[in-house]
Order: C-alpha cells, then sequence, then structure tokens
C-alpha cells in the first residue's frame, strides 16, 4: 500500500489516502500500527508530509564510501544523531537556504527513511523489522557551516532548520516493500546524477539500526529513523557544491518513487 498525504479540496482538512485501480482516492486510517481504508472518497490538493514523526533519528556515515568521503573511520556502533521534527516537509514543497541564523554552506543527502508503527524496546534484529510501519524516501538537507564549524562538534543545530527534513513522496507500507536492504537509491540535482546506490551497502542495516536504537529506550510508534546517505553530496565535489536558489532535488528510491523539493531562500519579516 502505498499511502499519500494532502490537503482534501473537498474538505480543506489534511487527509491519507490511498489511490484505487479507477483512479479513485479513498481515505485510511491508522489503527493499531497498521492502516486500514475506509469508504470516505478524496481529492488531492497541496501535498503534505506522509508521515508526522514523534521523533527523528538518523544515522551518520553508515555507508562506508560516504564515510570515507566524510573522512569518518569505520564505525564499531552506529552514529546517532537527531534533527527536529519541526523541520519536516513534504514532496513538492520549498526547501529554504537560512538566511537569518544564516548558512551559506547546506547540502542535500538522499536518504531511505525507516517509519516506527508500534513501541518497540529491547528488539532484537530479527524481531526489528516487525515493528516498520513503511518506509519512504528522505533529504538529510545540512548546513555544513554549523554542522562542522559553529557548533562544537554537534550535528543537530545544522540540521534541524526549518525545512530540511523533506518526507515523501508516499508512505510504502511492509506489505508491498518488504526488504529495506534490496533498493537502488539516486539522488538528481537539476536533472544531474549525484547519488547512486544500493541500500545492500549499509555498514548497518535497517534491522540492526532499529535494535541499536531501541536498546534500554523505548522507540516509540511514529518515529522516523534516516538510514544514512551514500556518497556523492556536495561537500565532496572538487570545489564543494553548495545548494542554491532554484536549484530542484530529486531522491527518487525503487519501489517508493521520486522526492522531489525546490531550493528557495529564506524569506525574512
Amino acid at each position: 500500500m502505498k499511502v499519500y498525504a494532502f490537503m482534501d479540496t473537498l474538505t480543506g482538512r489534511p487527509v491519507q489516502a490511498i489511490a484505487e485501480p479507477d483512479g479513485t482516492w479513498r481515505q485510511v486510517t491508522l489503527r493499531g500500527g497498521r492502516f486500514q481504508t475506509t469508504p470516505q472518497v478524496v481529492s488531492p490538493g497541496l501535498p503534505l508530509p506522509c508521515v508526522v514523526p514523534t521523533a527523528i533519528f538518523c544515522a551518520g556515515v553508515n555507508y562506508a564510501d560516504h564515510a570515507k568521503e566524510f573522512g569518518a573511520t569505520q564505525q564499531t556502533h552506529p552514529t546517532i544523531f537527531m534533527k527536529s521534527p519541526a523541520s519536516v516537509v513534504g514532496h513538492e514543497t520549498a526547501v529554504r537556504l537560512p538566511r537569518f541564523l544564516r548558512s551559506d554552506k547546506v547540502d542535500y543527502e538522499g536518504e531511505l527513511a525507516v517509519v516506527i508503527g508500534r513501541d518497540c524496546r529491547n528488539v532484537t534484529p530479527a524481531q526489528a523489522l516487525d515493528h516498520v510501519l513503511g518506509y519512504c524516501c528522505a533529504n538529510d538537507v545540512s548546513a555544513r557551516d554549523w554542522q562542522k564549524e559553529w557548533s562544537g562538534g554537534q550535528w543537530t543545530r545544522g540540521k534541524s532548520f526549518d525545512t530540511f527534513c523533506p518526507l515523501g513522496p508516499c508512505l510504502v507500507t511492509t506489505d508491498e516493500l518488504r526488504d529495506p536492504q534490496s533498493l537502488r537509491l539516486r539522488f538528481r540535482l537539476n536533472g544531474a546524477v549525484r547519488q547512486d546506490a544500493h541500500t545492500s551497502s549499509m555498514q548497518f542495516k535497517v534491522a540492526d539500526l532499529i535494535a541499536f536504537l531501541s536498546g534500554s529506550s523505548t522507540l516509540p510508534a511514529g518515529a522516523v529513523i534516516l538510514t544514512g546517505s551514500p556518497a556523492g553530496v556536495g561537500m565532496a565535489q572538487v570545489p564543494p557544491s553548495w545548494l542554491r536558489p532554484g536549484d530542484v532535488m530529486e531522491v527518487e528510491i525503487d519501489g517508493i518513487g521520486i522526492l522531489r523539493n525546490r531550493v528557495e531562500e529564506e524569506i525574512l519579516g
């Protein structure tokens, strides 16, 4: 099941819905960690984030090739940081370059995102995927100057500006996408491929990340896990290539679709 979120043009309300084979859109509801289809017909309007996260956990340098271009060493345990849930935006929504707290080194990171469907704690890797609601594309937008130069080694500030966590274009449930390690991931900037990798190349697989994050801790329903970005980020280009107003970013993952976001400047005042 591919679940989309948008403003219903018939009622003006935010809804989650699926497309029927005849083109009809029907609202779905989430109950007991699973989506159920309702008889309610809706009409797609403004796209919304496919999930409203309770928390966002991110795996840093989780692909060996990205770790190398980032200058990181092989990890014994996952490197975890967090993004503010307020940074989430949906498909076809603008990513804004910060201007009040200015950054001139904003970068992209195409990633697979995992959405937790029910609370879990101390699960094993073998149990972990049973707690997943579904998957979507993500873009871990990052202000590299705030991440690496001005925040004392802490990444949260540079990762959590408004609009810095696009999610979408839909949430694909686990009955349709069973193996998160069998997916090709591509990132395009203005149509040019910058990242092209396979989720089988993760150093810590999705099940490993869930098990680690649930260790002695409750990983709540609605939590989103960004599983890391492969090589090809703008910071690693020679010279570095930072996002500019007018750029169009696309994250494409097999079985999910294309998450597209344009780049604009923050409007002050």
